[in-house]
């Protein structure tokens, strides 16, 4: 009986032993997991803040692009703008030339054409 008692103390013994040594090794493995996490969160970090910093770059670029364009688009409209203006000055002047020149052609003119519009809207409303 006595060998019985000293072989469950044994196995406990053992047992405990073994217990303790999984705790151990459970806390070194969480450890170690701590460890690893630490780095890949590193690296997580330092791939996001290069690519930041490429995308910063890379809107920058797309914003200098934008901007020249936005510069060749208004000049080239503001050619647009000149000469269209320059185009109405010459018509206005042609038109008041010609009224000048003959005014009792011009009113007539006007007249009909004003009577052939007031025709075609009044149309519209039937």
């Amino acid at each position: 009986m006595a060998n019985n008692k000293t072989a469950r103390a044994t196995v406990k013994d053992d047992l405990n032993t073994l217990k303790d040594d999984l705790k151990v090794l459970g806390a070194e493995e969480k450890a170690a997991l701590r460890e690893k996490a630490t780095a890949a969160e590193a690296k997580v970090r330092a791939k996001a803040s290069e690519t930041e910093t490429k995308l910063r770059e890379q809107s920058e670029v797309l914003r200098k692009r934008a901007r020249g364009y936005y510069d060749t688009a208004r000049v080239r409209g503001r050619e647009y703008y000149d000469e269209a203006s320059e185009r109405i000055d010459e018509a206005q002047r042609y038109v008041v030339e010609r009224v000048q020149e003959r005014p009792i052609q011009s009113t007539a003119i006007a007249l009909g054409v004003g009577v052939v519009l007031g025709m075609l809207l009044s149309g519209r409303r039937r």
